[in-house]
């Protein structure tokens, strides 16, 4: 089963709905102190299991959800990338969370390039934004690869109300005028 929703292709990349094959690649993301510090930290499967399904019935819900990842040249899962907002969102999120041996590569600016013009030529949105800590140097490259840049703090809904959070962003014209 997969969820409803588009497929991508990009050089290297397919971006598509969540499956139920992906369960062990979302383990596997969550289960790693590493890969897992920045997206909610190490998890049990079957909290790993609740949050997939969430990200699935997103896609039912609202449209979209964060993409799953998938090399072309291997078939092999090797992250989630894409538009997010659940309830209570600072704002419409492209985020990406890739497993650690991925890393690197240039899979998350090449998968998030692809999500943001679909944000922005689909789901009609004015803002993509990205949610930060500001420790998380390596997404923040990300950020700055896609010609964003801090736009402040904001603040996340229970349980990660706590945490300390910069919104890194750009509207849909600033990302238009530098595609170009």
């Amino acid at each position: 089963m997969i969820a409803p929703g588009p497929t991508i292709e990009t050089a290297r990349l397919i971006l598509r709905p969540t499956a139920l094959e992906d369960l062990e690649g979302f383990v596997t993301l969550a289960g790693d102190p590493e890969s897992a510090r920045f997206i909610g930290g190490v998890q049990p499967r079957s909290m790993v299991w609740r949050a997939m399904s969430a990200m699935a019935g997103s896609w039912a819900l609202q449209g979209f959800a964060m993409f799953s990842v998938l090399e072309k040249s291997t078939g092999r899962w090797v992250g989630r990338v894409g538009p997010w907002k659940p309830e209570g969102w600072p704002g419409t999120e492209v985020g990406w969370g890739l497993i650690r041996d991925c890393w690197g590569k240039g899979y998350a600016t090449e998968a998030a390039t692809a999500s943001i013009d679909w944000a922005f030529d689909h789901l009609g949105w004015t803002e993509v934004i990205h949610c930060i800590a500001p420790e998380n140097t390596p997404s923040q490259e990300v950020a700055r690869r896609l010609g964003s840049r801090v736009k402040g703090p904001v603040k996340l809904p229970p349980p990660y109300d706590t945490a300390v959070i910069e919104a890194w962003g750009q509207s849909r014209e600033e990302w238009r005028a530098r595609r170009k």
